[in-house]
């Protein structure tokens, strides 16, 4: 960073909820056109804490006040590859470190008309992520030939392909979102690769694209949730208060862009005690009424409890 430039911080939400088995994030829509997370700049003299300065920015450009946050990482890298943050009004020399939040509500809450923002599928924006059909046409259509092209004569560029794309028979690993789209824009396969560097477009277009680096805060939060949701019982937060264990499996399924083995999903949450039946009953789905359970929350909070157990309906 040249000497003299000044330092910003921007705030990005990444808000996640699940709305009939579909995973959503709130975006917003700047003034150019381009869809992007909430985000806005750290203000010290009106918010003495990250968390405060972006539930203030959520709040005034969605209405939406933010329940469950956590922080995920700070996008910073000097000289990176992958493209970097931007302030509106900013100074042209300013170096903007912009840092990543994950926000969950068990609600999809209405916008109101006069915000900018609205919920969408995150598999808009990566497509190639929802294998709950099956593997997606456009891995082994689109994306993998102009991988090999790209990789050609390149082993190692050869070898993350492989691995982060599930191909030549390798073991597809959901929680390598981040690194599969950065691959993608490392391989100029992405819009916003040819936007930051002023080129023209790939002849495909994969995903919608975002402003400056959100669609890489918005694969980073759908990493870290997807690895998660294994270790701590964050996918509740997403969760209505009374919900069935298939809608409560549909939620997982959703995150994960995998379809699940019902019996064994079944069974090793009921070793978690994680759930317990309410006694009351789902008629109005119109099928076999169901059970209702809640959430057993763990005296510490959640902190010592488990996560679930993601038995795959298929070995990849």
């Amino acid at each position: 960073m040249p000497a003299g430039s000044p330092l910003l911080i921007g705030l990005s939400a990444v808000m996640v909820a699940i709305q009939e088995g579909e995973p959503h994030v709130l975006v917003t829509r700047r003034p150019s056109g381009e869809e992007a997370l909430p985000f806005g700049p750290f203000d010290p003299d009106n918010h003495r804490t990250f968390d405060l300065s972006l539930r203030g920015w959520v709040r005034e450009q969605t209405g939406f006040e933010l329940g469950y946050v956590e922080q995920l990482y700070t996008f910073g890298d000097k000289d990176r590859e992958t493209p970097e943050a931007s302030v509106v009004d900013a100074p042209p020399n300013a170096h903007v470190i912009s840092v990543g939040y994950l926000a969950l509500t068990p609600e999809e809450k209405p916008v109101a008309a006069n915000f900018e923002a609205r919920w969408r599928s995150w598999y808009q924006y990566f497509p190639w992520e929802d294998h709950r059909s099956g593997r997606p046409a456009l891995i082994d259509a689109e994306i993998a030939p102009r991988l090999k092209t790209w990789a050609a004569g390149n082993e190692q560029r050869a070898e993350r392909a492989r691995i982060a794309f599930g191909l030549d028979n390798a073991r597809w690993i959901e929680e390598r979102v981040l690194e599969r789209y950065e691959l993608l824009y490392e391989a100029g396969l992405v819009a916003e690769c040819a936007r930051d560097a002023g080129l023209p477009e790939a002849g495909i277009r994969l995903g919608a694209a975002m402003t400056s680096d959100h669609r890489r805060i918005l694969a980073t939060g759908l990493s870290r949730l997807r690895s998660k949701i294994k270790y701590r019982p964050v996918v509740f937060e997403l969760m209505p208060d009374r919900f069935t264990l298939s809608e409560l499996q549909r939620a997982v399924e959703a995150i994960l862009g995998l379809p699940l083995h019902t019996q064994n999903f079944r069974r090793a949450l009921e070793k978690t005690q994680l759930v317990t039946g309410t006694g009351q009953m789902e008629t109005s789905t119109g099928g076999r009424p169901a059970e209702l359970f809640t959430y057993r929350r763990h005296p510490s909070g959640g902190f010592a409890a488990p996560g679930l157990a993601t038995p795959r309906k298929t070995a990849d």
